[in-house]
C-alpha cells in the first residue's frame, strides 16, 4: 500500500483463505476506504491554497498536460541547463527511447554532473538502484555487512530488499533518531563493508548532521575500510543546510542514489550515481532485476522538468520553511494545545514534523473538512507511531507555499483547531477516544 504521500506502508499481510465473513467485511473496509481516499483528494485537488501539491492529488489530464508543456515551451534555468525558455530542452521532436537511450541518456548524464560523479544509472525505483548498489559494493569489498540506521529508507520502506534479495546483513551504529555520530561508527563492534547514510533521515524528522559531523562520519567509516553510500533520495535540498553545492556533498560518498519525484515533482524514478564501473556493473544487475524497461520516456522528462523548474526553487523552499515551523509553533502555543511539537524546530530542509496530541482520525477529518469548507489544505494524513492519542504528520513546504505569510499561517492554524474542537467536544459528530479536549 501507499499513503498519499507517496510512500510505502510496509505492513504485512496475514497468510489463509478467509472465510466468507471476513471477505465480505474486508470488500466493505476496503470499499469505505477507497470512498474516503477519494473524498481526500477531492478536498486537496479543489484547494486554493496549499503548501504543497501531493503526488497522488493531481488528475491524469493535468499531468499530460504538465509534459506537454515541458516539451513545447521548457522551464529551464540558464543555472541548471545553459539554455533558455526559447530553446525547449528535452528535444520534443526527437525519438522516443528503446531500453534507456535517447532522453533516458541524457537525464543520466545531467545526474553525473550535478552531483559532479564520472557516470549515472537511471533506475525504475529507489528500491532497485539502493540493493543494487549494496550488492555491488559488497562484491567489491568482500564483506556483505552494512552499516544503516533502523529507521532508513532501507529498513523501514523496503522490505529489506538488501537482506531477502541480495543476502547481506545489517548493524546498528545507533538507535536514536538522528543520524550516527562518527564515534558510534568507531564503535560498532564487527566489521562491515559499507556505510549506509540516508540524507535526510526522513522517518527521524527529516534531520541531518552538521557538515563537519557529516565529514567526521565518513572519515570514520573510512578508517574502518568501508565504502560509503549515499541513500540521497532527498539529497536535493539539502544544500542550504549544509552550506555546500551537491558536487561537494556527493564527494564525500562512493555512491549515491537520487530519487526524482521525492523533491522533483517528477512521475516516478531513481538515478545511482558514482564510478563508471560500478555504475557499468550496476546496469548489468538492473538487467537482471527486471529494471531494463523498453520504453522509459515519460519518467524521464519529468525528471528533466523537475531538475529545471524544482531544483533552483529548493533553497527557497528550505528558507520558507523555517518561516511557516516557526509559525505553526507560536500559533499551537497561543492556541493553548496542551502538547506539541515542531520537529525540528528549525527544519533542516523543506519537510518536517508536526506532533499534536489527539487521534489520528480526528485530524485527518479535520484536515479535510477545512479543505472541503475554506478549500485551505493545511495537513494531510495524519498517524500514530507512538501512544494512542499522541499524531504526527509530515509538512512539505514547496511552491505553493510561497504565498503564506506567518499571519496566514496563524489563521489557518485556527480555523484547523476551531475544527478539531468541534470533533473532540462531539459539536460535529462522535466524540472520538483518547487525546484532550480542546478549551
Amino acid at each position: 500500500m501507499k499513503d498519499e504521500a507517496g510512500e510505502a506502508d510496509e505492513t504485512g499481510g496475514t497468510c489463509g483463505e478467509p472465510d466468507g465473513a471476513s471477505a465480505a467485511a474486508d470488500d466493505t473496509a476496503a470499499d469505505t476506504e477507497a470512498a474516503a481516499r477519494a473524498r481526500r483528494l477531492a478536498a486537496w485537488h479543489g484547494s486554493e491554497r496549499t503548501l504543497a501539491h501531493g503526488p497522488a492529488e493531481g488528475r491524469i489530464a493535468e499531468r499530460l498536460a504538465a509534459l506537454t508543456a515541458a516539451l513545447t515551451t521548457g522551464t529551464t534555468t540558464g543555472t541548471t541547463t545553459g539554455t533558455t525558455a526559447d530553446a525547449p530542452p528535452y528535444g520534443g521532436d526527437g525519438w522516443v527511447d528503446v531500453y534507456g537511450d535517447g532522453i533516458v541518456e541524457e537525464l543520466e548524464r545531467r545526474v553525473a554532473g550535478l552531483l559532479g560523479m564520472e557516470a549515472a544509472a537511471f533506475f525504475p525505483t529507489g528500491t532497485m538502484a539502493q540493493q543494487i548498489a549494496l550488492r555491488c559494493w559488497a562484491g567489491r569489498t568482500g564483506d556483505p555487512v552494512v552499516a544503516v540506521h533502523p529507521l532508513a529508507h532501507l529498513e523501514v520502506h523496503e522490505r529489506d530488499a538488501y537482506v531477502t534479495v541480495s543476502g547481506l546483513r545489517a548493524v546498528r551504529p545507533t538507535g536514536e533518531p538522528r543520524p550516527p555520530t562518527a564515534e558510534e561508527i568507531r564503535g560498532v563492534d564487527e566489521p562491515f563493508g559499507t556505510l549506509a547514510l540516508e540524507l535526510p533521515l526522513r522517518d527521524a524528522g527529516f534531520v541531518l548532521p552538521a557538515w563537519e559531523e557529516l565529514v567526521e562520519v565518513v572519515e570514520a567509516a573510512r578508517e574502518r575500510d568501508a565504502v560509503v553510500h549515499f541513500d540521497g533520495a532527498r539529497l536535493w535540498e539539502c544544500t542550504v543546510h549544509f552550506g555546500r553545492e551537491l558536487p561537494e556533498i556527493a564527494a564525500l560518498a562512493d555512491s549515491v542514489y537520487v530519487s526524482f519525484y521525492k523533491s522533483l515533482g517528477g512521475i516516478s524514478g531513481a538515478a545511482l550515481a558514482g564510478p563508471e564501473t560500478l555504475v557499468a556493473e550496476a546496469r548489468a544487475w538492473r538487467h537482471r532485476y527486471g529494471g531494463q524497461l523498453f520504453q522509459q520516456w515519460p519518467a524521464a522528462l519529468a525528471a528533466l522538468d523537475g531538475l529545471d523548474r524544482e531544483l533552483p526553487r529548493l533553497p527557497s523552499y528550505v528558507a520558507h520553511a523555517r518561516v511557516v515551523a516557526e509559525a505553526l509553533r507560536k500559533a499551537f502555543t497561543a492556541a493553548g494545545v496542551g502538547w506539541s511539537r515542531v520537529h525540528p524546530e528549525v527544519p533542516h530542509t523543506h519537510q518536517f514534523q508536526v506532533w499534536l496530541p489527539y487521534p489520528a482520525a480526528v485530524l485527518d477529518e479535520a484536515g479535510v473538512r477545512l479543505a472541503e469548507e475554506t478549500r485551505t489544505t493545511l495537513f494531510r494524513r495524519w498517524r500514530e507511531p507512538g501512544p494512542p492519542g499522541l499524531a504526527m504528520t509530515e509538512v512539505t513546504v514547496a511552491s505553493p507555499a510561497l504565498e503564506w505569510t506567518a499571519d496566514d499561517v496563524t489563521a489557518a492554524v485556527g480555523a484547523f483547531l476551531a475544527t478539531v474542537r468541534e470533533l473532540m467536544n462531539g459539536d460535529g459528530g462522535p466524540a472520538p477516544q483518547g487525546g484532550q479536549a480542546l478549551p
